[in-house]
């Protein structure tokens, strides 16, 4: 038999000469694959070579009562795999580098926010009022106080409310929860990472999402560049830095800062994209209310999936980030970026807008 703990493997072999027969009959009668047992013996090689515990006792320490998945074809169900997915760890061991990894990664960026002096808060996760964020959040209910709680969408307002407190730099490393839609990019509970700065800007917030990801890649491969389903990425520092429209423009040839009005950015729009008239694309680009969202749309379509290397995409038109600072030299501008690896967004940061009669 096989025997499989976090260490290893290593077969056990037993002979009827050196186990009292109740043993070995209960051996024959009861011993299933995915049962839990304890062994002891001596170490031994097979004649096949094979390193082995030659077993003068054994005990069930926990019965198996449902049978595994068959060894052959393994646990292939994608459904089964994320709803059980203590059965895909048994049929994939590897899946259990995953945990792994992940473990050494949030532990890596708690050693980094520590070396730059930021403080690890907790904050609420019933919240009278969900905040934060644009989401949809779960309610619930409270007995005590007779009345409906929220599940928060996003650890921002507590947060900021510890700088208003005087803590300089702090960050939360936690669950958010959004009652919408699930995809494989969306899942109704996820964890985050928020942090925030005081008397800072988005430029060092640059240089901070670098630093955690790097030195997350480094605890986690000992190496900068990393291979992602096929694809070879480079996370050597410095990395990519861009406008919005500048990206827009290199990709389809077209300066959104040319168009005055709405109705001709649309029309430029349309012709880039191809969008059928009918089409739920068409209708997205129709419900934009500003030269800014038409860029951001076209963005969005055209170039987001092309950002395989790190990229900062730098520079929001303001329309679409309505709480970030307006930026210090181009009008209709935030100072706002989005960190795009692989063409998915893995961070969303900006200067706040501290100006209260703007906000």
């Amino acid at each position: 038999m096989t025997i499989r703990d976090d260490s290893g493997t290593i077969q056990l072999y037993c002979e009827k000469d050196s186990l009292t027969e109740e043993q070995f009959e209960q051996l024959k009668a009861f011993i299933d694959v995915g049962d839990i047992l304890g062994a002891s013996g001596s170490i031994k090689k097979t004649e096949k070579g094979e390193l082995s515990v030659y077993v003068s006792f054994f005990e069930i320490l926990t019965k198996s009562l449902l049978p595994l998945p068959d060894k052959y074809h393994g646990l292939t169900d994608v459904d089964k795999r994320y709803r059980q997915r203590y059965i895909d760890m048994i049929a994939n061991p590897e899946v259990a580098d995953v945990f792994r990894t992940r473990a050494k990664v949030v532990s890596e960026i708690r050693k980094t926010m520590e070396s730059f002096g930021f403080i690890e808060v907790e904050t609420p996760v019933l919240q009278g009022e969900a905040g934060g964020a644009e989401a949809r959040p779960f309610i619930t209910h409270h007995n005590s106080l007779q009345r409906d709680l929220y599940l928060r969408i996003a650890t921002e307002l507590h947060l900021k409310r510890m700088l208003v407190g005087g803590l300089e730099k702090v960050y939360e490393i936690g669950r958010i929860f959004r009652n919408e839609g699930i995809s494989t990019r969306h899942n109704p509970e996820f964890t985050t990472i928020e942090m925030y700065e005081a008397y800072s800007d988005y430029e060092s917030m640059m240089n901070l999402a670098e630093e955690i990801v790097t030195r997350c890649a480094m605890a986690t491969t000992g190496k900068l560049k990393i291979d992602y389903q096929g694809t070879e990425i480079s996370l050597e520092r410095p990395w990519r830095r861009e406008t919005m429209h500048r990206l827009v423009e290199e990709a389809t040839g077209v300066d959104f800062n040319s168009f005055g009005d709405v109705e001709s950015a649309k029309n430029a729009a349309k012709g880039l994209l191809g969008f059928k008239t009918e089409s739920s694309e068409n209708t997205s680009l129709q419900a934009c209310s500003s030269v800014g969202h038409v860029l951001n749309e076209v963005f969005e379509t055209v170039v987001e999936s092309t950002l395989v290397q790190p990229t900062f995409v730098l520079d929001y038109p303001v329309e679409i980030s309505p709480l970030a600072k307006p930026h210090r030299r181009y009008a209709g501008l935030t100072e706002r970026f989005e960190l795009f690896v692989c063409g998915r967004e893995i961070g969303n940061a900006f200067s706040e807008l501290t100006d209260p009669i703007d906000q």
